[in-house]
């Protein structure tokens, strides 16, 4: 009876310490999910040539948002290499007529996306909408195909820039808050972000954003005109609605839409 006493015993014990094993494996957090990288088809814009200017707006809450968009963890523009080699050849081009370009935005994650849907359904914030859409009521951007639930940033081959003439002035920081102007307005009360003038704003909901809107003319045109030919010779096809928007042709990913943040550590080793 001694012997099967202390067998019984021994049973228990260990039974009562692997329940407190589970339980203790139940308790604690589960393993963090590790984020996705980028396929090594993509490299950060100032791996390639770091004399293009980078001013990311999706890091900041100077968009038609009005706050910092999720997926954009730093201040970098990620692109395909071949995109990015392109860029860097017409960058050459410009460079040698006296001017610079400036991007601000390239790869753009789908919870970025994600996060515009979000944001263009909730009619009701409308704390942008003085800059970049003053003209177009906010149920309209939709069906007006200013929001959409997929973008050709997020397939890694998109890039929305503009020119800025050398030497590049500083461009101040925008203060939350402060009162906005129309990005359709004049150049001279616009917010100066030190881009030539390109007749409007970037991301400017409106049809005055259209690259060969007829009521843009003059140096306007001639500016828009000197990035779209830029780009085009070096394989960049511009989106007709949107003077900013290129991508680059063809695409290394034409059907898929990426999900990794944009951040340094996305593309590490690339």
């Amino acid at each position: 009876m001694t012997g099967l006493a202390s067998a019984l015993r021994a049973r228990a014990f260990i039974g009562a310490a692997a329940l407190l094993a589970f339980a203790g494996t139940a308790a604690s957090p589960a393993a963090a999910v590790p984020e996705p990288k980028a396929p090594r088809e993509f490299v950060a814009l100032d791996a390639v040539d770091r004399t293009i200017l980078q001013e990311m707006r999706y890091t900041t809450a100077h968009n038609f948002v009005g706050e910092p968009i999720d997926g954009y963890r730093q201040p970098l523009c990620v692109l395909t290499r071949p995109a990015a080699e392109a860029l860097r050849r017409a960058q050459t081009r410009l460079l040698a007529r006296g001017y610079t370009l400036k991007v601000y935005d390239c790869y753009r994650p789908q919870r970025a996306v994600d996060h515009f849907v979000r944001w263009a359904e909730d009619l009701a914030d409308e704390r942008m909408k003085a800059e970049f859409y003053p003209l177009v009521a906010k149920e309209r951007l939709f069906a007006d195909g200013y929001i959409a639930e997929k973008s050709g940033h997020s397939r890694g081959s998109t890039v929305d820039l503009t020119v800025v003439r050398l030497p590049a002035a500083r461009t101040r920081a925008y203060v939350p808050g402060e009162e906005l102007t129309s990005c359709s307005g004049p150049y001279e009360e616009r917010f100066p972000d030190s881009s030539v003038d390109m007749g409007t704003g970037y991301d400017c909901f409106d049809t005055l954003s259209h690259t060969e809107d007829p009521r843009i003319t003059g140096v306007q045109r001639a500016n828009r005109q000197l990035l779209k030919g830029a780009l085009e010779a070096e394989g960049f096809v511009n989106l007709p609605e949107e003077w900013w928007h290129f991508t680059f042709k063809p695409e290394p990913f034409p059907a898929t839409f990426f999900d990794f943040p944009v951040a340094r550590r996305s593309v590490a080793g690339h």
